[in-house]
């Protein structure tokens, strides 16, 4: 596979005639309808939910608010209630979206047992009720100024039972596993005879499929799109000689790290920990994947929404030779072996990413082995996109097994009362976090995408999101 990538390859700039289908392979899985309440969705079934459904609203193609099936919205009560007022929408079979379907849908994705990944950061919502069939009313128990960001999110795009998709801006016209996709006819939003001439080249052909074939594809110029790369797959792109005019980067916002899921033996000393963290080489593990990856040694990227700038960890200023050295100490004073489990997925990026962990940790005594990602292990990869602006988010996720000081940080300035306390709890678990040591910084995420030049209006964002319907100029 890896030769045929380089045997495929065209050098130059992309040649291929803007006609036909916009072709795009997301990496992972065929896509398929999922439930987000009840299964984890993969980036090519989340393209699909986004482009079929979608929620009260979602992301334009610059990774900013736009209206969904909600037309427009205020916000009263100081931020405690949030109203929508629906479009005249319709579901995937014509009939008509009310305001009673959509508060059900609500209801069911936010219910107690779902498994939808926003759920553990929609604790404020009180209540989700319809006040007209167009209207409806999220109700807060503490004021939520990013609950929009949330519910752009593809997990809480709707759908109406029995339906395949939803309300969204395209409709599947052909296929299961690689499906034909084209932009609905919606009478509540533009006008009925410009949207029936659609033309082929507004349609959208969504495959699922492994990294080096979508790489292959898109070399030879069979797809326009391939979306959702990681560092795992990063290193390919160099076998394939795409042109860099075709190699987008997203300046994608969130954690990328190992999560320290064990508190005994050595690491049941937090100072073992910092120095754990300390001793790793940040730039040779960013360089050994891409040589401009910028590494990172705190939590928070910025002061988001606390009222203290991002807390560093104690050995920051120290030397890098420093920080080995105590580390070395460290473990020479525990006076037992050090063996530590590294869980993380498959892929080129992870084999460089553990090469370089390891020799750092094998600089300072301590025993690497590298297991699954689902194995039992005493670190684990960290690799997630935040999908909203707030502290408080990249430490609830660094925080897997925090101890309790910690803890009881993040739950006080989850639960403060106004937005003034909580951005001052939030400074406060920041700083606890950095005493506690939980999770091991190491970059922000890396995320790419292989973009062909009639694909106009796709943008770059830290959201790292490409909605279908946003690739070119001429799409809904």
């Amino acid at each position: 596979m890896l030769l045929g990538i380089g045997a495929s390859a065209l050098a130059g700039c992309d040649q291929r005639p803007d006609s036909g289908p916009v072709i795009v392979s997301a990496i992972g899985a065929p896509p398929r309808p999922a439930d987000p309440a009840r299964t984890r969705l993969d980036t090519p079934s989340r393209l699909l939910l986004d482009a079929t459904a979608e929620g009260l609203v979602r992301f334009d193609g610059s990774g900013q608010i736009e209206p969904g099936l909600a037309e427009r919205w205020i916000v009263i009560d100081q931020g405690m209630s949030y109203i929508f007022r629906l479009r005249e929408a319709q579901w995937s079979d014509g009939s008509r979206v009310d305001a009673d379907q959509v508060v059900a849908q609500l209801r069911h994705q936010l219910a107690r047992g779902s498994r939808n990944p926003l759920l553990p950061f929609l604790t404020a919502v009180d209540e989700i009720v319809t006040m007209t069939p167009q209207v409806i009313e999220v109700r807060l128990l503490r004021p939520r100024p990013d609950l929009l960001k949330l519910f752009a999110q593809p997990e809480l795009a709707l759908w109406r039972s029995g339906t395949v998709g939803g309300a969204g801006p395209m409709r599947i016209v052909r296929g299961t596993r690689s499906p034909l996709l084209r932009p609905a006819f919606d009478p509540g939003r533009a006008d009925p005879d410009d949207q029936r001439r659609t033309r082929p080249e507004q349609d959208v052909r969504l495959i699922g499929e492994r990294a080096a074939r979508a790489i292959v594809r898109f070399a030879a110029r069979d797809s326009d799109y391939v979306a959702g790369g990681t560092f795992l797959d990063w290193p390919l792109i160099g076998l394939a000689s795409i042109a860099p005019a075709n190699v987008r980067l997203d300046p994608a916002a969130g954690l990328f790290g190992f999560a320290i899921l064990k508190r005994d033996g050595f690491l049941a000393d937090a100072g073992n920990r910092a120095a754990l963290s300390g001793a790793i080489d940040r730039a040779a593990v960013t360089a050994a994947v891409m040589p401009n990856w910028e590494p990172a040694e705190r939590l928070l990227p910025d002061m988001l929404d606390s009222t203290a700038p991002p807390a560093l960890p104690g050995w920051s200023l120290l030397t890098p030779e420093q920080r080995v050295a105590a580390a070395q100490t460290r473990v020479a004073d525990y006076g037992a072996p050090v063996v530590l489990r590294i869980a993380l997925p498959r892929g080129p990026g992870a084999t460089l990413v553990y090469a370089q962990v390891a020799a750092s940790l094998l600089t300072v005594g301590i025993t690497p082995q590298r297991v699954g990602p689902d194995d039992d292990a005493e670190l684990r990869l960290v690799d997630q996109v935040a999908p909203y602006d707030s502290a408080r988010w990249y430490l609830a996720n660094a925080c897997v097994v925090c101890g309790e000081a910690a803890q009881g940080a993040l739950v006080a300035a989850r639960e403060a009362p106004t937005l003034a306390e909580r951005s001052r709890l939030i400074a406060v678990a920041d700083a606890a976090l950095a005493t506690d040591t939980p999770f091991i910084p190491i970059a922000r995420p890396l995320r790419w995408s292989l973009v062909a030049m009639r694909l106009r209006q796709w943008r770059p964002n830290a959201r790292a999101w490409h909605p279908l319907n946003r690739l070119r100029d001429d799409t809904n």
